[in-house]
């Protein structure tokens, strides 16, 4: 499996982390109507009315926006946040500029790929959706810039003082770091790594598993994030075993995908079953099976399994297994 071929994985705009130490940058890029803007709103981006693209606008193309959020015209260096800003990269065509219309924490962590809260379907007249919903049919060049942007918006409005001393920060290097107005420390963009297995059987049948909080007939593979101190593989093994009750070994690393719901990491893995019984932990998960083919096959065709949105890497692996696309989502 090829980590750059899954749907939140591509990437085909130049990041140029060069460019955001010059000052003025962004003064520059707002300048210039070649500029290409990707607008995040409470965690949504803005999309074509299809969500093949996104609705990318120039800088002369925002009074309206800004008015039908009570707000102003972007200005260089504005707090990210209420119309916030920053420098996401350019290719041949264009620069390309994040805009925050409002405070956007991202959508509530899942790692199953499930739907979030859509909020507001429109806003001055555009149409807003989910990552979730749209990343698989987004291009490389917008689902890199749309997973960027809403990862760059939900750490802003997540980490608006410092954590040190607690004074308010400032964001910095074109939108990429935060300074401490108090302390002067610099603060980064964070990502929490999260394992998800593909666990098999000496059968090769498959476990899926549903989450307490998901809706009915909803499956996916065993996730969760890495613990401080902790391997990726030990991580993978900690996670089944306490979630499903089964031992696995030799598990094998597949692909990443960056999940920015609101700033995971999704490290895939493929394991084995090497002993334990399939016993559901009744808090996390709820139910779990272990599938045939042919029994998710049928499953899926009758409605009694409903696999994860086709932007998630559980998705993904879980169609590498099958060995075809599944439809739906």
């Amino acid at each position: 499996m090829r980590s750059d071929l899954l749907p939140l994985s591509r990437y085909a705009v130049d990041r140029d982390g060069e460019s955001r130490s010059h000052p003025d940058l962004l003064e520059r890029l707002w300048a210039d109507p070649a500029t290409r803007v990707v607008i995040v709103h409470r965690g949504l981006v803005a999309v074509t009315d299809d969500g093949a693209a996104l609705d990318l606008l120039g800088p002369a193309d925002l009074a309206p926006l800004a008015a039908a959020t009570d707000g102003v015209p972007p200005v260089p260096g504005a707090p990210l946040g209420p119309l916030g800003t920053a420098y996401l990269g350019r290719d041949t065509s264009a620069a390309y500029v994040l805009l925050v219309l409002s405070e956007s924490e991202g959508d509530p962590r899942d790692f199953a790929g499930l739907p979030g809260d859509p909020g507001d379907a429109v806003v001055a007249g555009r149409t807003w959706a989910s990552l979730r919903e749209v990343g698989a049919l987004l291009g490389d060049r917008d689902a890199g810039l749309a997973a960027t942007a809403v990862a760059l918006a939900a750490w802003h409005a997540r980490h608006p003082r410092c954590p040190r001393c607690g004074e308010p920060t400032q964001p910095v290097e074109a939108g990429w770091a935060r300074r401490c107005e108090a302390d002067g420390s610099m603060h980064h963009p964070r990502t929490d790594p999260a394992v998800i297995v593909a666990v098999t059987d000496d059968d090769d049948r498959l476990l899926l598993a549903h989450a307490a909080h998901w809706p009915a007939r909803r499956f996916s593979l065993v996730a969760g994030y890495v613990e401080p101190g902790e391997s990726l593989e030990a991580a993978a093994r900690r996670e089944v075993a306490e979630e499903c009750g089964l031992d696995v070994d030799r598990v094998v690393y597949q692909a990443s995908q960056p999940w920015p719901f609101p700033a995971s990491l999704m490290l895939g893995f493929r394991a084995r079953v090497a002993g334990g019984d399939l016993r559901p932990d009744g808090v996390e998960i709820t139910e779990a099976m272990q599938v045939s083919r042919a029994d998710l096959a049928a499953k899926v065709t009758s409605g009694q399994v409903l696999l994860p949105m086709r932007a998630s890497i559980a998705r993904a692996l879980i169609e590498e297994w099958f060995g075809e696309r599944r439809p739906g989502d």
